[in-house]
């Protein structure tokens, strides 16, 4: 069994803290990266799907931000986090059908409704939609993109990302 903690350290190559430390006073928002760890590590999504538990302390950290009408970004599968702890928060992880392999994940939007989530396609039609599309729920002020949920070239997911950052900034009023 590996230690998260320890883990994060090795991966981002410098101090880290746990997210018990994390306040909302110091900080004007929130970012949750998404990968096998969040479905895993910040949740039992991986394993239990829509009957997963979140976090105890990655719950907390949403609903306080969330409280405090701080923005929330999330992209490829932690999007699945805010369904499950901001009921009827929008999100998206794309598309809801397969469509022959290019959305391979495309269950989860099943799952995020069943969540309590509301799930907004993105990249209607591929070649007249442009894929990094950020999905921004205003009212509560969550940001979401699918990032890897999609098969698609490399250039398009870092085009996604970056259009979360750059809405939650807009969020902040900064």
């Amino acid at each position: 069994s590996r230690n998260v903690l320890v883990e994060s350290a090795r991966i981002a190559r410098g101090k880290i803290s746990s997210l018990a430390k994390l306040t909302t006073a110091d900080h004007d928002a929130v970012i949750f990266p998404g990968g096998f760890g969040a479905a895993k590590n910040l949740s039992t999504f991986a394993v239990d799907g829509k009957d997963c538990k979140v976090n105890r302390e990655v719950e907390r950290v949403l609903k306080d931000f969330h409280k405090a009408g701080k923005p929330i970004g999330l992209c490829c599968i932690s999007p699945v986090l805010a369904a499950k702890v901001l009921s009827g928060a929008e999100v998206t992880v794309g598309h809801e059908e397969e469509e022959g392999g290019k959305w391979p994940y495309a269950g989860t939007a099943g799952a995020i409704k069943e969540l309590g989530g509301k799930h907004c396609v993105k990249e209607a039609v591929f070649s007249l939609i442009p894929f990094y599309e950020a999905h921004v729920d205003t009212k509560n002020k969550v940001v979401t993109t699918p990032a890897f949920m999609c098969e698609t070239e490399l250039h398009k997911i870092f085009d996604g990302i970056g259009a979360m950052v750059k809405n939650v900034l807009k969020l902040t009023g900064k």
